[in-house]
């Protein structure tokens, strides 16, 4: 939710962006795509990190640059005039898609036991579900909650590059699996509140 919250205040630089976009021939959905396919890659680095953990640095890079592209479509959508219901909803299963590929690209990875990792996965998208489902009873696109994507993204580029500089287990885990538990936890909690604000509104 913090980073949510600046979305009105970025808005003149995602115009910005978007009309450089514009002007070399990128589409919206072309931005999607791209955003996906880039989130997969992040996702199998993820996994290949265990391993070697060089593959966190293009993970951390590959969450970024998906995250980037994510929220420019957007804006380079009403600046071109091709917002709409399609490309709208080209963008949210975009957005889930590319949330499952991440995420379980970690615990694919082995930095948390699986259990937790299907906790976060299904809090994660259950949350994402919520924050939609308000738009579909006519309340507009919710952000609400204790932790939202765009809290998610910066929090899985900083501990990509702070998993790579200090790999030492905490407590048994690295730091990239003590961030799924937080994922875990968080995501349920902002699903819960996310619910309890659509409730009391379609209540009134």
């Amino acid at each position: 939710m913090p980073l949510d919250s600046l979305r009105p205040y970025l808005k003149d630089l995602f115009v910005s962006i978007a009309k450089a976009f514009a002007f070399v021939g990128l589409t919206p959905n072309t931005l999607s795509v791209i955003s996906l396919v880039l989130a997969a890659v992040s996702g199998f680095s993820f996994y290949l990190s265990q391993n070697n953990p060089k593959w966190l640095l293009l993970a951390g890079l590959m969450v970024l640059l998906s995250g980037f592209l994510d929220a420019i479509d957007g804006a380079l959508a009403r600046y071109t005039g091709k917002a709409g219901p399609k490309g709208d909803f080209l963008d949210h299963v975009v957005d889930r898609y590319a949330d499952t590929f991440i995420i379980c690209g970690i615990f694919f990875g082995g930095y948390v036991r699986w259990e937790i990792g299907v906790v976060a996965i299904t809090g994660v998208l259950l949350c994402s579900y919520l924050g939609t489902q308000a738009q579909a009873v006519q309340l507009g696109r919710y952000y609400g909650g204790i932790l939202g994507r765009a809290d998610r993204l910066v929090l899985m580029i900083i501990f990509s590059f702070l998993n790579y500089a200090a790999p030492a287990p905490i407590y048994g885990l690295q730091l990239l699996g003590w961030l799924l538990v937080i994922f875990a936890v968080t995501s349920h909690i902002s699903a819960i509140q996310r619910f309890a604000y659509i409730w009391n509104e379609l209540s009134e």
